[in-house]
């Protein structure tokens, strides 16, 4: 009966040095996050932000012309016409990006 009783207790105490490290760990944990909130405000935010300036400065410089269409023969193959539109356009077709087997479309503005 005696050796039952001592192992209970070994057993009751290995229990409580489990949930005293799992009660550490939840201490440790809502320390961690607390950083992780602070660094994402005070570094995060602000790195997206003066990213967003660099390309809104970057887009303004940019000259916003057309390329020069080079009419090559590898590119532009159209084997079968596209089943939308006339046929010759692309699904997702940009007419100030994307050029067709001719060259890109004219629109007065």
């Amino acid at each position: 009966m005696a050796m039952i009783g001592r192992l209970s207790q070994k057993l009751l105490k290995s229990s409580a040095l489990i949930q005293s490290r799992q009660l550490s760990a939840a201490v440790h944990g809502e320390q961690a996050a607390k950083t992780w909130k602070i660094l994402s405000f005070v570094v995060a935010l602000p790195g997206v932000a003066v990213c967003m300036v660099n390309m809104y400065l970057r887009a303004q410089q940019h000259d916003h012309g057309q390329p020069e269409f080079v009419p090559y023969s590898h590119l532009r193959i159209r084997s079968k016409r596209f089943p939308w539109g006339d046929g010759n356009h692309s699904l997702f077709h940009n007419p100030h990006v994307n050029a067709l087997p001719d060259g890109f479309e004219h629109h007065d503005e």
